[in-house]
């Protein structure tokens, strides 16, 4: 599950995705509001970690800008900021959760994980399609009700897609959700391992069908 942390402090956001790792979480670390931005619009994340005091802008700004336009992206708001008003402020521009600093790892990660759980978000804990069910949480596969295995590359594939099931996943970001956003990719390196994926999906048994769009990305659908 890969999250974005929008942080300009570097000591602050490392220590941040290092907590996030000990808690199984993978990071991208962006440092301003416009490189939040091009995250966001590049990479399907889990949820988003926001610091307010970005050095090109108001990060309370990127969170209006992503509920204007609909996104229902989590938005976990930590900040030096804690005052009531501040609070409330920061709920009311479309936060889902207010943490001000210095704050536990502990408590982050608990509240991170309550952002997650909650119903219609785009993440629940379960990612289901047709007789295929996705546990968010433990990263495990279950095809008819059964524990299926299927190899980690893949299983980044398979979230990003379930997700989206139904519509158009750009290649582009495929190949961010599994890599990061500097991740280092070979060239064919999402079609393997769709290709992969599709092949595990058939020999478990799961009635869906991952669609090429040619020069466009992948949809995935329930097998008709």
């Amino acid at each position: 599950m890969r999250l974005l942390i929008v942080e300009d402090n570097a000591e602050l956001s490392r220590l941040v995705a290092n907590g996030l790792a000990a808690a199984g979480y993978e990071s991208d670390i962006v440092g301003s509001a416009e490189e939040a931005r091009e995250a966001v619009h590049n990479v399907s994340y889990a949820a988003m970690i926001l610091d307010l005091g970005l050095p090109d802008g108001d990060g309370l700004s990127v969170l209006r800008e992503l509920r204007r336009q609909m996104e229902p992206l989590p938005v976990l708001v930590l900040t030096a900021r804690g005052g009531l008003q501040d609070r409330v402020n920061g709920l009311r521009s479309g936060a889902d959760d207010y943490l001000a600093k210095p704050f536990a790892m502990e408590e982050l990660v608990a509240r991170l994980e309550a952002i997650l759980r909650r119903p219609g978000q785009l993440l629940g804990r379960s990612l289901r399609l047709a007789n295929l069910v996705y546990d968010t949480e433990s990263r495990q596969i279950f095809v008819d009700d059964k524990p299926r295995i299927i190899s980690s590359r893949e299983t980044s594939v398979l979230e990003i897609l379930l997700r989206r099931q139904g519509r158009v996943v750009p290649k582009k970001n495929v190949e961010d959700h599994i890599f990061g956003i500097e991740g280092e990719v070979a060239s064919n390196a999402v079609e393997v391992y769709v290709s992969r994926l599709r092949k595990q999906l058939t020999e478990h048994g799961a009635k869906v069908v991952i669609h090429t769009i040619r020069g466009v990305g992948y949809m995935m659908a329930e097998e008709k």
